[in-house]
């Protein structure tokens, strides 16, 4: 159940069997149907999430739309981070998008794995950094790239999840109407 998990994290840094046994406790299973939301706007995130099956977005609501700014696949990390962090209400929602299996973390777990393993604060220093990463360049994309250029971006980004992706989705990723992103595929031929 853990070994996609365990794979990745000793990538990072050597696990013993005793850090894999408490990484293996500490991070719980659970499912989300299509539809449901790992955190909603306005509720504090109580864990970090470990997606072993499925697809999830973030999203804000913006000008009484909702505006998709990242899409998180299999054996990536979920979380709004700095609501996790300083346990202050989310702007953001996470939503599945497709049936989802998690390994979840609470931050008194996570602080447990810092504590009793050799690396784990290596470990959590590398997620996050990653995730800071993967959040500046979100964020430089809206600021800093047209419609086709968030196009080009999403496709060389998500290749793989074009087919897996909905097309309005993939429209408020960019940030126009569905129609539009039409235009820009047919364009970009």
């Amino acid at each position: 159940m853990h070994s996609d998990l365990l794979q990745l994290l000793t990538k990072i840094a050597p696990l013993n069997e005793s850090e894999k046994e408490i990484i293996e406790t500490r991070f719980k299973l659970i499912s989300l149907k299509k539809g449901d939301y790992f955190l909603e706007e306005g509720k504090i995130s109580k864990h970090i999430g470990f997606l072993k099956k499925g697809l999830v977005r973030y999203f804000v609501h913006k000008n009484d739309q909702e505006a998709t700014f990242e899409f998180t696949k299999e054996g990536e990390f979920v979380s709004d981070l700095q609501s996790f962090n300083t346990q202050t209400p989310s702007a953001q929602n996470i939503q599945a998008i497709e049936d989802c299996e998690f390994l979840i973390i609470t931050n008194e777990d996570l602080q447990y794995i810092y504590q009793h393993t050799e690396h784990g604060n290596l470990l959590g220093r590398v997620i996050l950094e990653h995730r800071f990463d993967v959040m500046v360049t979100q964020l430089m994309a809206i600021y800093m790239q047209n419609q086709e250029d968030r196009y080009r971006h999403f496709v060389q980004h998500y290749a793989d999840l074009t087919q897996r992706i909905p097309q309005y989705l993939i429209a408020s990723y960019v940030g126009i109407q569905p129609q539009s992103l039409s235009r820009i595929r047919k364009k970009l031929r």
